[in-house]
């Protein structure tokens, strides 16, 4: 009898006689499918479909058919509403709640304000060609001396009544000559006098217009002769001039400025609560415009320059690095034997402001003395007090109520604002003030740790500065890349954009001294609480219509990487959009941290090309704080030469036992790969040390 077959065989010879057939899935054809629940989605998504039939049921329910829906829409909007002011107050990029303006800063009445207009003009201080805001109400024509006549030009009809834009062009024609290089290798130094023309700079440069970092430097570059003979575009290439000098005497009576269409009555600035209001405007007499073409001498009495800076904490390689660029990059008439008689330019200073206390407020010989000693005793500080640099380098010690006693915008009523201004930070008054910089560039500082006591300070010391003394405040995070003197010719005050944003970055801020904006600005910040943040600044100017009197330059001349380290996210669901990174300038820095540690793929460039091809064009580098990070972790001194012996050796003791940690390349004790921030060091200190000459040939002599 044969053995029954097996389950294998008896399922092999099931498949095999559904033959050809038995992939197919008989499941379509069976009863189940017209007893099992049809297929759903995901359990979320039924309880979100579910969720609004729900809702209307129980509140019908609750408050009847009429109350019910009508109650249930009030919530909708007010949940919608909600996540709009989160939103605007926590996510945006103005981080304000919505539906609630803010208070308005405004302080002057229109006629004030149109009086500040007026001041300006005829000092001089306007020489740009935009139009004057239609808000200030002109009704007639301001002659302006800083800017060119035109007889070709013809003035628009304005009607009685009507509001004028323009200004009327007095001053001397505007020459741009071609600038080259003398020799191959070394740009020239600029023409004495010689001026920027910021208004050619903003159209070539504004990245609201979609202008590219990297074209913006090629202009600076080309229209100033510092490609060094290298000279690679082959078309005509006039259009790139920005630079001009003044010719003849001017005292034309003809428009030059753009013109705007009249306004019958443009609506005035919105006032302040009654007892904020400013009831008058004390202005001295409008200063007279000097121009360069008919000064006697080259520093002008009522223009002085003077570059300011302010440091608190203890003197570090930060303001010793921002001095040696001052040094290598400005004519201070350092290659001449007797700069007095042989230097026929001006040569800027720069005023170091030290703060020891906050709020200082005692000075006088001690205090003098004892400053100084510190700074005998500081390597990064020694160096500067060289008989040398006596006349161009200069520590001032900062006295917070003498300064400010010594503004008269400012001296009856400070004292009653001060514990306002320090009231956010008054809990930082015992905290470390600087930061230590540390070998590994590492730091344990936090917001929490770090003290803002300076700087919220330093925000209202660059005003005071620039008004009572005039001249140009820095931050001292910043490095000198080019010679200043057409900037210094333009007569007007400017400062820069915040990256990307609509609004300043008073990090470099340029006021004449004693002037009607200067009045202004302290006047504005003292009736809002002494509040001198570049934000609140921005919204003084803004506000009061105030803005072109303050030229905002493109960051691309002070602050060239800033763009392609900054990114910006419009809405909580949109993607981050990163800024002209297709096509970046030179070098290509996605962090700041990028200057103090370059990342290896990039980090051959800098010993090759060294410092001229870095921002060649820009006037200014921007690192942004990283107070603690080191220029040179291997060479962590000032490393001058035997004149600065001593410097040297108290450099060299202050590190003494203190690990390293990097690769160590062909020579010994020194990274296998130089990053920027050191090869820039090493440059500066190169030139003092006599080895090689400035970025325009000029070898320094003692």
């Amino acid at each position: 009898m044969p053995a029954p077959p097996t389950l294998s065989a008896r399922r092999d010879t099931t498949d095999g006689a559904r033959g050809r057939y038995s992939h197919i899935s008989t499941d379509a054809f069976s009863d189940d499918f017209y007893h099992t629940p049809a297929r759903r989605g995901p359990r979320w998504a039924a309880v979100l479909t579910a969720a609004p039939a729900g809702l209307y049921k129980a509140s019908t329910a609750r408050f009847g058919r009429r109350r019910g829906p009508a109650l249930l829409g009030v919530a909708c909007v007010l949940l919608v509403l909600a996540a709009l002011a989160v939103h605007g107050r926590f996510l945006s990029a103005r981080r304000t709640w919505p539906f609630v303006g803010a208070a308005s800063t405004v302080v002057f009445e229109r006629r004030h304000l149109r009086r500040i207009w007026e001041w300006e003009i005829a000092s001089g201080h306007y020489p740009s060609t935009r139009a004057i805001p239609t808000e200030i109400g002109f009704t007639s024509a301001v002659s302006n001396p800083a800017v060119p006549s035109s007889p070709a030009f013809k003035y628009p009809t304005v009607s009685d009544g009507g509001v004028v834009t323009y200004t009327v062009g007095t001053g001397a024609n505007r020459i741009y000559p071609e600038v080259r290089p003398r020799e191959f290798g070394h740009p020239p130094r600029p023409i004495p006098g010689s001026v920027a023309d910021l208004d050619i700079i903003l159209e070539n440069c504004d990245f609201s217009t979609g202008k590219y970092t990297r074209d913006c430097h090629e202009l600076l570059r080309l229209g100033a002769g510092l490609d060094n003979s290298v000279r690679l575009r082959r078309e005509d290439i006039d259009y790139l001039r920005y630079i001009y000098v003044l010719d003849g005497e001017g005292d034309h009576i003809t428009p030059r400025s753009e013109n705007a269409s009249a306004l019958l009555d443009p609506p005035p600035p919105s006032k302040r609560a009654s007892d904020n209001w400013e009831h008058d405007l004390p202005l001295p007499p409008h200063s007279q415009y000097n121009p360069s073409n008919r000064q006697s001498s080259p520093c002008p009495e009522d223009d002085p320059r003077i570059f300011h800076m302010f440091w608190a904490g203890p003197f570090t390689d930060k303001p010793y690095m921002a001095m040696m660029a001052f040094l290598y990059t400005q004519n201070l008439g350092l290659h001449l034997e007797d700069t007095a008689t042989e230097n026929n330019v001006c040569r800027p200073q720069l005023w170091l402001w030290v703060s020891r206390q906050p709020a200082e407020t005692t000075g006088g010989e001690s205090a003098e003395e004892s400053l100084h000693e510190e700074l005998r005793n500081n390597a990064w500080a020694a160096p500067f007090l060289h008989p040398r640099f006596k006349d161009i380098i200069k520590f001032q010690l900062w006295n917070t109520a003498e300064q400010l006693d010594g503004v008269d915008e400012l001296r009856d009523d400070w004292r009653s604002m001060s514990d306002k201004l320090l009231s956010t930070v008054k809990a930082d008054a015992k905290k470390q003030v600087g930061s230590n910089v540390a070998l590994d560039g590492k730091s344990n500082e936090t917001h929490a740790t770090y003290n803002k006591l300076p700087v919220v300070l330093s925000d209202l010391v660059r005003f005071v500065l620039c008004h009572r003394y005039g001249g140009v405040y820095l931050d001292v995070d910043m490095l000198f890349l080019r010679d200043w003197e057409e900037l210094w010719g333009w007569s007007g005050a400017f400062s820069y954009r915040w990256s990307h944003e609509d609004r300043y970055n008073t990090a470099v801020l340029r006021l004449r001294r004693g002037s009607a904006l200067g009045t202004f600005l302290l006047r504005t910040a003292l009736r809002n609480g002494l509040d001198f943040h570049p934000t609140t600044v921005s919204r003084y100017l803004k506000e009061s219509h105030m803005e072109r009197l303050l030229f905002r330059v493109p960051d691309a001349l002070f602050d060239p990487a800033w763009l392609n380290t900054d990114h910006r996210k419009p809405h909580p669901w949109s993607s981050v959009e990163y800024l002209q990174r297709d096509r970046p300038p030179q070098p290509f820095f996605t962090d700041f941290d990028n200057f103090f540690n370059t990342p290896p793929e990039m980090s051959a460039m800098p010993a090759v090309i060294g410092f001229d091809g870095f921002f060649r064009g820009a006037f200014l580098y921007h690192y942004h704080n990283e107070w603690w990070k080191p220029f040179d972790t291997a060479r962590f001194w000032p490393d001058l030469g035997p004149r600065f012996a001593d410097a040297e050796k108290m450099g060299r003791a202050a590190i003494a036992g203190k690990p390293t940690s990097f690769p160590v390349g062909i020579v010994q004790k020194d990274k296998r790969d130089l990053d920027w921030a050191t090869v820039l060091k090493r440059t500066f200190e190169a030139y003092i040390r006599g080895e090689r000459p400035n970025m325009y040939g000029e070898w320094i002599r003692w």
